[in-house]
């Protein structure tokens, strides 16, 4: 949360949140990465970005999505089309008495014959609104899909406390003390047509999970398929409690759901006459369901990919289509990654680099220039040891083979960073591991990965 200045007093914290249902959040935009225009932004979850000097990281101004368009949280996840327009999402708290989920889009170029001025931002505009199951407990997201026509929204049971949100500024609490999970509840699918720009009609809906990455999403002989890293419960928030970040961390930070990769399969167009309990998914690429159940509502049960990902990248001109391949770190019982992976999604099969004492941070995927095969580019990742006398490196990969191509060392104190942000311009050395190439049959789904 953003607290005030150590000087203010009680009365000052009551009057503020007297003024404001909804406190001022955090712009500490620690997240991700925004290109808007020819803007860069620092983002984060709440109304807050904040613009850079990509050449030397300079923080510039702030920037206050209100300003632009009624939401109070938006995702650090935004989806760029092929001109370079940004589509993002966020909610909008007990606005006009509703509290709703809002996808907007900022364009990459303004119209000169305008008189909002050059600014994308004051050409932002809201395309579709989808209303929140309830009004003072509103799902917490992290990000979304999309297709070539579509949008994939996952209203989920882990839920943001209103009320406790709105008087955490004055009880000096946390955000996650407010977020909690209701594994009675279901999760909602929302489909959104970006050429009608209105949600489809059908109700769909999947067991209680907690999803905070999609990895893809594409359309397929009139379903939509779409990737996520799905946990069974919230635990993992509970780990980053600082009771827990302490020399008991290795004990204390035992999951106990493992981040899976799910596929499911969502018809696009469902027939009337099609018998309740009936499977309405014919693709032949998964073993994903889509069931009709009563009162015309369709319960999609997904297809488990791989247990043990989080942090999911893929080549971003595959986004919204077929695609292969996935890049992201690899845990198992513990949120902290010890091996970066390659996942193929045609043959199950994988590729990892691990290396003792390391701890990598999400694997970035950058495409050799002209490029046409989907994995021909080089992965990046930032590195960090528990060994004090390693110094933390910044990982480059070979994305087909796996091969380390070069390391460049980084003479500074770098904590563990999940999320993959800068790349440290130096020079290093070459590297000689090979990778472990691991087959895995629809029987060794759910076991544990062999140590590379």
């Amino acid at each position: 949360m953003a607290y005030p200045d150590p000087c203010k007093n009680i009365f000052s914290k009551a009057f503020s949140y007297l003024s404001h249902t909804i406190p001022d959040f955090t712009d500490n935009c620690l997240i991700n990465i925004m290109k808007c225009g020819e803007d860069f932004y620092a983002t984060t979850e709440t109304n807050y970005v904040r613009k850079i000097n990509p050449q030397t990281l300079e923080t510039l101004e702030k920037v206050d999505y209100r300003k632009y368009v009624a939401v109070n949280l938006a995702t650090s996840h935004p989806h760029y089309d092929e001109v370079g327009n940004v589509l993002n999402m966020g909610t909008s708290i007990v606005d006009k008495g509703k509290t709703k989920y809002v996808m907007f889009k900022i364009p990459a170029t303004v119209p000169e014959d305008k008189k909002k001025g050059k600014s994308p931002w004051k050409h932002t505009e809201v395309f579709c609104t989808i209303p929140s199951r309830s009004l003072l407990s509103p799902s917490y997201y992290h990000s979304f899909g999309v297709t070539e026509n579509y949008v994939v929204f996952l209203e989920q049971p882990f839920k943001l406390d209103i009320l406790k949100m709105a008087t955490a500024y004055i009880r000096g609490v946390s955000w996650a003390s407010c977020l909690s999970f209701h594994k009675e509840d279901k999760t909602y699918i929302h489909i959104v047509d970006q050429r009608t720009r209105k949600p489809v009609p059908t109700r769909f809906y999947t067991d209680a999970m907690v999803v905070f990455h999609h990895v893809n999403a594409y359309e397929e002989d009139g379903c939509i398929l779409f990737d996520v890293i799905a946990y069974e419960d919230s635990s993992l928030y509970q780990l980053f409690y600082l009771a827990n970040l302490n020399q008991d961390f290795e004990e204390n930070s035992r999951l106990t759901s493992v981040p899976t990769l799910r596929r499911f399969a969502v018809p696009l167009h469902v027939d009337q006459n099609a018998e309740v309990g009936s499977n309405l998914i014919k693709v032949a690429s998964t073993t994903a369901t889509a069931v009709k159940d009563k009162d015309d509502q369709v319960y999609c049960q997904p297809e488990l990919l791989y247990e043990g990902l989080e942090l999911p990248r893929i080549n971003y001109a595959h986004n919204g289509k077929p695609y292969r391949y996935i890049f992201s770190a690899e845990v198992q019982w513990s949120p902290i990654p010890t091996k970066i992976i390659k996942y193929d999604i045609l043959t199950k099969s994988s590729l990892k680099w691990g290396e003792e004492c390391c701890w990598p941070a999400e694997p970035l995927f950058v495409p050799t220039p002209g490029a046409e095969a989907e994995d021909d580019g080089v992965i990046l990742s930032a590195i960090v040891s528990t060994d004090p006398q390693k110094l933390p490196f910044l990982l480059i990969l070979d994305a087909r083979s796996f091969t380390e191509l070069a390391r460049a060392s980084v003479d500074a104190d770098m904590h563990l960073d999940l999320h993959g942000l800068f790349v440290p311009a130096a020079d290093g050395d070459t590297g000689t591991q090979p990778p472990v190439e691991e087959q895995r049959d629809e029987a060794s789904q759910g076991d544990e990965a062999p140590q590379t």
